[in-house]
């Protein structure tokens, strides 16, 4: 089945950049979320309020994959829906069946 084509934001590497940045001030903020992190992974950044950027970023990771490396998936408002509301993710680390030991897939 052929993939409908995904087209790109105009404003994606500034979203991005600064969703990225936020996502980076969490983590400075909070030190021990690090511990649960793979060592040099890839991040994806998916903003809930903003599903034409999510499945570019989704688009991007299917196209060009994270060369080998782990991925993180960051789960994020775009926009903070109080003003005195900060933006902190939700992250995600897929655990790959091949790395389970000692289980059968079928």
């Amino acid at each position: 089945m052929a993939q409908a084509k995904v087209n790109k934001p105009s404003d994606v590497v500034e979203q991005n950049l600064r969703l990225t940045g936020e996502i980076m001030r969490y983590l400075l903020n909070n030190p021990r979320v690090f511990n649960s992190l793979p060592d040099n992974f890839e991040l994806v950044v998916l903003p809930d309020d903003d599903p034409d950027i999510r499945l570019y970023n989704l688009d991007l990771l299917d196209r060009y994959g994270s060369e080998g490396k782990p991925i993180v998936f960051a789960r994020i408002r775009s926009k903070p829906t109080h003003i005195s509301d900060s933006i902190s993710p939700s992250l995600f680390v897929p655990i790959p069946l091949a790395e389970r030991v000692g289980t059968a897939v079928t």
